[in-house]
This record gives structure tokens, C-alpha cells and sequence, in this order.
């Protein structure tokens, strides 16, 4: 992985090659083998590397032909697209990938972008034509943020990077604000930073140099949901176990030592088993837990699936002193707060992982892709319901019906509190009131807040820009519309922080189930097909029976990442929390009110995740907008 940044003047100011280096030192944790610079006329770019193919040819900022490119990120098929170039008669100076997307451009213009299989951010200007491209891969697995004013349009890998810019002053966005307190994450292209915005997932911006810095988005994929009906459902698995095994195997392509994450999941354990087939030593794997009970460990499953591959498997079980350590410089790392607690262990599990590797794949994404989140079931519960008592059906044919779906209620056993809070209102209403009823976490903190911010707090926006996104014009099925949500709303939060704490420690992470082909292929298929009678991933685990052991198959305890915060609240790290949460410029901040904050801390006794968001933004709005040197 690397750092990129870029600036671009609109008059005729000169690049200061000192400032870029500056910007440049705040990214060193994503690029300590290597830097670059390039400066011509008024665009500057600036490269961090951390070197993974073609150690020592793929030295950037890269020239080639009039086009110059910052690249953050890997093109897994670059093989197959260089030998496709080669056929058309170019000629090659390095190994490196970085070379094969400039090529790329030659040959294909903007659209090249397009038939890249990878994760990538990059910034490419082109002398002759003075344009400034701007791209960002499929899912957004490599981050690309840009600030825009009438002189100048600033680019990097991290907003820490941005703001070092003398011109760019840290201020609160209101509305991400509010988005933030009620799903954990900001939709679309927002940040919690007024005037920093992302370039979104599947995008790139075009920069015409010798016109006004006016950017224009241009959307070059996303999911079309256009329904195959032809084919069986031996097909679908077939091309998906086809799929699997091709994108791990070209994602296993690395010139450095790597391993895998390994939690226990289905996810992480496909990968891990797919990964052993091509990895000639014992393959290393990573895992954490927490030893405050047994609902925090799933280590059990981890070592089942190390010893079916014969894995070399590392552990570590982080502890609150940890927590209270790591957490303030965690928050600097990530930029903006996002995304539930699991950000504390996955952090310390990369920081255990760079010590052994440079390169780690893990499974992340296989929950939006496949439909693995537990709310799905329960949205089609109420759906089941509402048919069986009505005799109808919103989605014109029985997806899910009352029969079908009771063999997979149990699975909601740990779940009754969030179905006790969704049935308490709203029933049967339309499927986008009642989606963003699951995911709304604001309902359960609204008295949190002050009176003054509640008056600031316009659900009904925050709805409407939910809508946006949940209904999309594709979509006719009630889980295609979850899962288009969930892989463009809260999967960005989650990738952030898949790059964050890897970064954080000059390790490079690869997600092989967010390959576009596969989600094409999902995209495709019937909904009664991949979740049939309501069964999370029931075609990943289709295709999955003769790859995982029966016992990881037929889990029924998903876990995810629990972090014992409610506990530790009451222990060792309770006056760290308090000294965050109810000191002097959290209270002048308006936002908490001090008592309620403080009942919540004395009482919390779920898993924290309201605690998290609150202790999250406190930390951010110290460091970022208070300027608290951590």
C-alpha cells in the first residue's frame, strides 16, 4: 500500500515542493520504503510506498508517455492485462502494476479504469490533454479524499494529510454529524469535515486543467440487480466456487511474505482455506479474543480451521490497559470516528500481523455480498408475517414465506432486545421505514444529547438521504435493497477501517471476496435462490460444503468482533472514559448532556455500542477540531 497526494493550483502560483513533503510526513505509515516527488507547472504530487511487487522498479510518482501517476492500491489481473498490451505492441520498463494501469490509460483513455480488478485510489494528470483524473476502485477498499475551494483542489490518502495544508481549516460538519449519531457512519461522499469530501466507491473526478477546477463525477460501475433467470442453481455455485478460487489465487500475488486473518467465520475461513492451497510453507494466520468470558472468544473455531490446513496460527487477547493506550491514537489513525468497536482488536491483531508478514487477506464484505447480517432475517420475519396475515406479498412472489423461514430462527436468539425495540413501532410499514429502523441506533440515544442539539437533529433529512441510497431504482426485492445499502452505506466504514489499522502499521490488507466479479455474479441471482427461506449466505455456503469443516458450515453462534467495553466501563478503564466523556469541552461542546452521559457510563451493561460512538467522537472532536496532540 501507499500514500498519495496531489495538489493542483488554478492561477499560476508555483508548487511548493517543501509543503508537499510535509503533507507527504503524515502518510509515513503507509509508505516507509520509499518516497517520491513530481512538480510540473501547477500540479504537485507527492508518493509514499510500501513496496509489494517489483521491490525495486516501482518507484512513484511513474512517468510514462506524457501521463504521470500517484497509485495507491493493487491490480490484481495486472498480469493478464499487461499480456494483453504486450499482444498490442507495447513495450514494458518494470514488473510493476503501477506501469500496466499508465499503459492501460494509453490504450483505453478513462475507460480503462473500468477493467481494473483491484483496490486502488490514484491520481493520474495528463500533459496533453491537461486533465486530472481522480479514481477510486469498486468498493472503495482504498481511500481518496479531496478539498475543493475556487484556487485550488488538494488530494490525499487521509484528511490528517489534507488538514497539514496551511489553507484547510478542521471544522464540523452539522448534517455528517448527525448521520454519525444515527448509523455510526456518514453516507455518500461526506466526511464529518466541512469541505473534505471522499470520492465515492466505483468513481472517478475529471479535472479539465485548462477550464475552471469545476470536478465532474463520473460513475464508471456499480451493481446492475438485473435478475438472471435462465440459469439453475448448480450454475450459480459452480461459477461461484470458480470465482473464489480464481481471486484468491490471483490475490496471492506478492513479492513479500503474507497470512491471513482468521476469526472462525465463514469468511475468513474460506479465504484461509482457499489461501492454503497456494502457499507452499505452512500458511500464517492471525487471530484475536478477549479472555473476559466465552461470548469474546471464538479461538476454538480459529484452531479448528488452522489445523485442517495445518496453519502456523499466532493469538493475542487484548486487555483494557491496551484499550485505554491504543484508542486515542487509534482515533488520529482513522480520521473520523466509524464503524463499531471492533476497530480496537482488529488494530491490534494488524499490529501482531506486521511483525510476521507484509501482506494479509481477510474476509471482509462476505456479510454484504451474501446477506450474513442477522437484521435481514428479522426484516423478513415481519415480511413473512405481514403476508401470512394479509395474504400478500410486497415482492410479487414468496422469497421468504412464513413456512420457509422457521428453520432459521434460531439464529436470532441473541437477538431478541433489537427485535423487542424494532416491533415496538412501526409495524409493516413501507421496507425502507422499517430497514432504517434496524439500522438506526439514534433511538436508543436521543436522550443522550442536549435539548439544544436535538433541535439540530432532523431525523427526517437523515431519512431522506437514507432513502437515496436504499432505493435504488435496480432493486425490486427487499434484500437486494438491504444489501445494496449495506455495501454502499456502512461497507465504506467498514473498509476504512480495514485500511486504518493496517496502514497504521505499514501492512498491507487485501478483502478477495470484494471482487467485482462476484458481486456481479450475486447481483444476478434470484434472492430466492441466495437466501433461500431466509438462511444467511446460504450460497456461499453452498458453495463453500466440500472447502469448510462441518463444524464452521453449520455455525449458528456469529459472533463478529464483541469487544467486553461494558465491561471494562466498570474496571480499569472507567476514569479514562470519564475523564473523556464529562470533561470541560465535551460539557461546553452541547452535544452530551453531562447527566445522561454519566448514567450511561455507570450502567451500561450491553456491549458498549452506544458507549463507543459517544467515546469515539469525543476523542475525534479533541484531536481534530481541539487540536489535542496525542
Amino acid at each position: 500500500m501507499c500514500g498519495i497526494i496531489a495538489i493542483h493550483h488554478k492561477m499560476h502560483l508555483p508548487i511548493d515542493a517543501k509543503l508537499l513533503k510535509k503533507m507527504g510526513d503524515t502518510l509515513h505509515h503507509r509508505g516507509p520504503d520509499d518516497e517520491g516527488i513530481f512538480i510540473e507547472n501547477q500540479i504537485g504530487f507527492f508518493h509514499k510506498r510500501l513496496s509489494i511487487i517489483d521491490l525495486s522498479g516501482g518507484h512513484q510518482p511513474m512517468t510514462d508517455n506524457d501521463c504521470t501517476i500517484a497509485f495507491n492500491g493493487e491490480i490484481y489481473n495486472y498480469v493478464e492485462l499487461r499480456q494483453g498490451l504486450v499482444q498490442k505492441g507495447y513495450h514494458f520498463k518494470t514488473h510493476s502494476d503501477t506501469e500496466v494501469i499508465l499503459k492501460m490509460y494509453q490504450e483505453y483513455g478513462k475507460d480503462a479504469i473500468a477493467l481494473l480488478n483491484g483496490m486502488f485510489a490514484f491520481l493520474l494528470y495528463d500533459t496533453k490533454k491537461q486533465l486530472l483524473l481522480a479514481a477510486r476502485d469498486h468498493f472503495g477498499i482504498k481511500p481518496l479524499y479531496y478539498y475543493y475551494d475556487k484556487g485550488k483542489n488538494i488530494f490525499a490518502s487521509e484528511i490528517k494529510a489534507i488538514l497539514a495544508h496551511p489553507d484547510v481549516q478542521a471544522e464540523f460538519n452539522q448534517e455528517s454529524l448527525n448521520e454519525y449519531l444515527t448509523f455510526q457512519f456518514v453516507l455518500g461522499e461526506k466526511t464529518l469535515f466541512k469541505n473534505i469530501n471522499k470520492v465515492l466507491p466505483g468513481h472517478f473526478l475529471v479535472i479539465d486543467l485548462n477550464d475552471s477546477l469545476k470536478n465532474r463525477l463520473v460513475k464508471y460501475w456499480e451493481p446492475t440487480f438485473r435478475i438472471d433467470t435462465h440459469h439453475t442453481l448448480e450454475y450459480f455455485v459452480y461459477e461461484l466456487q470458480r470465482l473464489l478460487e480464481d481471486t484468491i489465487k490471483i490475490q496471492l500475488r506478492s513479492d513479500v511474505p503474507l497470512g491471513t486473518y482468521l476469526s472462525g467465520g465463514i469468511d475468513s475461513s474460506i479465504v484461509t482455506l482457499l489461501a492454503s492451497r497456494h502457499v507452499p510453507d505452512s500458511l500464517r494466520t492471525f487471530t484475536g479474543a478477549f479472555r473476559e468470558g466465552s461470548e469474546f472468544d471464538e479461538t476454538g473455531y480459529a484452531d479448528l480451521v488452522g489445523r485442517h490446513c495445518n496453519a502456523q496460527m499466532f493469538k493475542i487477547y487484548p486487555t483494557e490497559a491496551d484499550f485505554v493506550e491504543v484508542l486515542p491514537k487509534l482515533i488520529y489513525q482513522m480520521d473520523e470516528p466509524t464503524v463499531g468497536p471492533g476497530l480496537f482488536p482488529q488494530y491490534m491483531v494488524s499490529k501482531m500481523a506486521s511483525g510476521k508478514v507484509k501482506v494479509i487477506l481477510g474476509g471482509q464484505g462476505g456479510d454484504e455480498i451474501f446477506g450474513g447480517y442477522t437484521r435481514y432475517v428479522i426484516a423478513y420475519l415481519e415480511q413473512a408475517l405481514k403476508g401470512a396475515i394479509y395474504e400478500t406479498n410486497d415482492e410479487g412472489e414468496h422469497i421468504v414465506s412464513l413456512q420457509s423461514i422457521v428453520p432459521n430462527l434460531p439464529s436470532l436468539k441473541q437477538y431478541v432486545p433489537m427485535m423487542r425495540n424494532f416491533w415496538r413501532t412501526g409495524a409493516f410499514e413501507d421496507m425502507d421505514r422499517r430497514y432504517f429502523h434496524l439500522i438506526d441506533r439514534s433511538e436508543s440515544t436521543l436522550d443522550l444529547y442536549t435539548e439544544d442539539f436535538r433541535q439540530r437533529y432532523n431525523k427526517e433529512q437523515i431519512f431522506s438521504n437514507f432513502q437515496q441510497l436504499f432505493n435504488h431504482p435496480d432493486t425490486r426485492s427487499y434484500f437486494n435493497k438491504m444489501t445494496n445499502f449495506d455495501m454502499f452505506g456502512s461497507l465504506p466504514g467498514l473498509l476504512q477501517v480495514e485500511d486504518r489499522v493496517s496502514m497504521a502499521v505499514s501492512l498491507e490488507s487485501r478483502v478477495p471476496l470484494l471482487d467485482k466479479r462476484i458481486v456481479d455474479l450475486i447481483a444476478s441471482m434470484p434472492v430466492a435462490m441466495k437466501f433461500k427461506g431466509g438462511e444467511m449466505k446460504y450460497i456461499l455456503k453452498k458453495a463453500a460444503r466440500n472447502i469448510l469443516p462441518p463444524e464452521i458450515l453449520n455455525r449458528k453462534d456469529k459472533m463478529g468482533f464483541p469487544v467486553p467495553l461494558s465491561i471494562w466501563a466498570k474496571n480499569g478503564a472507567s476514569d479514562f472514559i470519564k475523564d473523556t466523556l464529562l470533561c470541560p469541552n465535551c460539557k461546553k461542546r452541547g452535544i452530551f448532556d453531562p447527566k445522561k452521559m454519566e448514567q450511561l457510563i455507570d450502567n451500561e451493561r450491553s456491549y458498549g455500542r452506544t458507549l463507543w460512538g459517544a467515546l469515539c467522537l469525543e476523542l475525534w472532536f479533541q484531536q481534530f477540531i481541539d487540536k489535542k496532540i496525542v
